[in-house]
Parts: structure tokens; sequence; C-alpha cells
């Protein structure tokens, strides 16, 4: 069963991804956005780790067609690091260990910075 979260910004209450796919198994984030063309603003994923790593939670950009604002995000629902991320590059790691890996429209990157607190509400 797919599952989706809101991603909000818990300082401001600010809401970064209307509904982004909870991916907690190897099968949805081996997929991740791979071989898409568009992403609207609204939607993302996260990629979610068993725990804080900077190896666990490095990303590619293979096979991935557009630019992504990647945000790493600790165990304690912390900003980490974002970064733009483009299409085709081998690799993206956190400067920090993190363990969830939310990855949206670049547009994320212009409403949160490392160290903002966000939270993951679930979608019904």
């Amino acid at each position: 069963m797919i599952k989706y979260r809101r991603i909000v910004n818990a300082q401001t209450g600010r809401t970064l991804v209307a509904q982004a796919r909870w991916c907690d198994t190897f099968v949805a984030k081996l997929r991740g956005f791979t071989f898409r063309r568009r992403l609207p603003a609204d939607l993302g994923l996260v990629l979610v780790e068993k725990a804080d790593s900077r190896l666990h939670s490095s990303i590619h950009m293979l096979f991935v067609f557009m630019p992504l604002g990647v945000v790493w995000v600790n165990d304690a629902g912390i900003v980490v690091d974002a970064v733009l991320a483009k299409p085709w590059r081998l690799s993206y790691a956190p400067r920090a260990a993190a363990r969830y890996v939310i990855e949206a429209s670049p547009q994320i990157l212009e409403r949160v910075r490392p160290g903002d607190p966000l939270l993951f509400v679930d979608v019904v």
C-alpha cells in the first residue's frame, strides 16, 4: 500500500510538500524519480533509511531527466543539508548523516534551510 506524508516546517507551520510518497522499501527507493520528465510542485518523495547515515542516504541522478530539490533530514527531524540535484549526476551525499531524503521540485530549496525542524504528517 502506497503511503503519503505532508511535509511541514515545524517552526513556521508552512507546508513544503503537500503529498510526498513515503518510500521505505528497497523497490520504492530504487524507482524514485527515474525516467520521469515532469514533477508537479506539490508532489515529492521521502526516501526512508533505517538510521542516520551519510552513505545510505546518498542518491544518484542517473536516468532522472529533471533537476530536483533534495533535502536531507536526520532522525530528530532537523534538516542537515539541501542541494539542487542536476540530471545525470552520479552521486549526491549529505554533509551530515541523515535518515530521510526528500526529493521534490527545486522550489522546495527556497522554503527550507539546514537547521529547520520538519514534520512528516500522514495524508489520509
